[in-house]
């Protein structure tokens, strides 16, 4: 099956109303079983597990679509993936962070972290970054 079909197909049944449920088994840890009985209990974080579990699912598979469908569009537009530097300034724009003003403390920051980690995200490059910027600011006494 083809990438666009098996997304559609996904969203289809994300999206399709319906009130029809189906008993699962599913196997999970006892510790994430215990986790998410006492964030339901305790926090209200769901009315129960089973939704507790239900809407994680649901999170999961509507990310997965996203990152299936990016990942099409870029093999088709290589050109369109943002780099890193570019990442990186999202995010800080996105966390609100002072860093979100300094383009260019986060471009030298990806090359920096980069050519140490080529695996880096873009949480190395604005941690490395917020670090150089502290480091050319004076101490207090």
């Amino acid at each position: 099956m083809e990438t666009g079909s098996i997304l559609d197909r996904i969203i289809a049944l994300l999206d399709a109303p319906s009130d029809a449920t189906v008993n699962t088994s599913m196997r999970l840890p006892a510790t994430l079983r215990d986790a998410a009985a006492i964030a339901v209990d305790e926090l209200g974080v769901a009315a129960s597990t089973t939704t507790l579990t239900a809407v994680a699912l649901r999170a999961a598979l509507e990310t997965a679509v996203v990152d299936a469908a990016l990942e099409a569009h870029y093999s088709v537009h290589p050109d369109a993936r943002p780099g890193l530097a570019e990442v990186a300034l999202a995010l800080a724009a996105q966390d609100r962070s002072p860093l979100a003003d300094r383009s260019d403390l986060i471009e030298q920051a990806a090359i920096d972290v980069t050519a140490r980690r080529p695996d880096a995200d873009a949480d190395d490059v604005l941690l490395w970054a917020e670090a150089q910027q502290a480091a050319q600011q004076p101490r207090s006494a």
